[in-house]
């Protein structure tokens, strides 16, 4: 199999919106290395597919109808009810931004759906000892959430003052 027949049996298996798939699955599944997997995907991605990574793996970029960002400040023992507050009202958690005094604006992607991709967040961020982006801000973080309606947004905001970890004037 050649290289561009490989990236577009990749194109072809992430075509459901709903599939993610790791680049140690595709690895395995074509009989090459992760970082052949990870050149595959950084290929498609110059060619304008809108491929992106996310804890659980690979997935197209998701279409919703809206997105914002919501200003956040908690501990890191907080993560969990905050999380859930957001996707248990349907929301999407796409990403985590800080604002850092260096390095400006520092990105990380989530595409946190729902309480399945809380616990394996969760999981993977205990069992790699890693820090959330939020500890280099005390706290204070951004989230881009997507959402279907202005009442969704609603719900977000009202779940993250019930916690008192909405950041607001």
């Amino acid at each position: 199999m050649t290289g561009i027949q490989r990236q577009e049996a990749i194109k072809a298996a992430l075509s459901n919106p709903d599939t993610v798939i790791s680049a140690n699955k595709f690895a395995k599944q074509f009989k090459v290395s992760r970082q052949t997997i990870v050149g595959d995907i950084a290929l498609l991605r110059a060619r304008g597919e809108q491929i992106i990574a996310t804890p659980q793996g690979y997935r197209y970029q998701m279409k919703q109808q809206h997105h914002t960002i919501l200003v956040v400040q908690h501990t890191a023992a907080q993560i969990v009810d905050e999380l859930m507050a957001l996707v248990n009202v349907g929301v999407t958690v796409a990403d985590v931004q800080v604002d850092h005094p260096v390095y400006g604006l520092l990105k990380g992607e989530l595409a946190i759906q729902n309480t399945a991709d809380v616990k394996q967040f969760i999981y993977h961020l205990e069992q790699t000892d890693g820090e959330p982006l939020s500890t280099l801000t005390n706290g204070l973080h951004m989230h881009q959430i997507e959402y279907e309606d202005a009442a969704d947004l609603e719900k977000a905001k009202t779940a993250l003052r019930q916690l008192n970890i909405l950041y607001e004037n």
